[in-house]
């Protein structure tokens, strides 16, 4: 289910909501905000079913982790590329939710009207044992994935 709109972004939307978008929207596009490492050692969404990529542009560049200068550039240009608009919804994806609101603030910053955080990520919170991806996220809520 989706927040309310936020003035700075389009708002959190869970993950079984995105998927759901993505599967009935030709245009709905996925960008995953992670680094490099995480989308090689972790995995990343699968989105093979609806014949479309998963954008990967990094918000913070490994392995330093500075925030990435270009990432507005790199994203808009993924979402353009793909046949998407700035009217279209685009979700972003990191691996709890944090540097993906950064991204869908900055993407609506620049003309993305529907830019949206998928709330608890890729991996989600950890839980009492200590690992993460049996709480919430993608992976917790058995969407596509898979690993590099």
């Amino acid at each position: 289910m989706t927040s309310e709109p936020r003035p700075d972004y389009a708002g959190d939307i869970s993950p079984q909501d995105a998927w759901a978008l993505i599967e009935a929207d030709p245009l709905a596009q996925l960008i995953d905000v992670r680094t490099s490492a995480e989308w090689n050692f972790v995995g990343i969404p699968d989105l093979s079913k609806v014949g479309r990529p998963v954008h990967r542009v990094e918000w913070q560049t490994f392995p330093t982790m500075q925030q990435n200068s270009s990432f507005v550039a790199e994203a808009s240009q993924a979402v353009l590329r793909s046949g998407g608009t700035k009217g279209s919804p685009v979700f972003f994806l990191c691996r709890s939710g944090a540097r993906s609101r950064a991204a869908a603030i900055a993407m609506s910053g620049a003309g993305f009207t529907h830019a949206y955080n998928v709330a608890g990520g890729f991996e989600g919170v950890v839980d009492g044992a200590g690992h993460r991806g049996e709480k919430n996220g993608w992976k917790a809520a058995h969407l596509p994935w898979r690993q590099s």
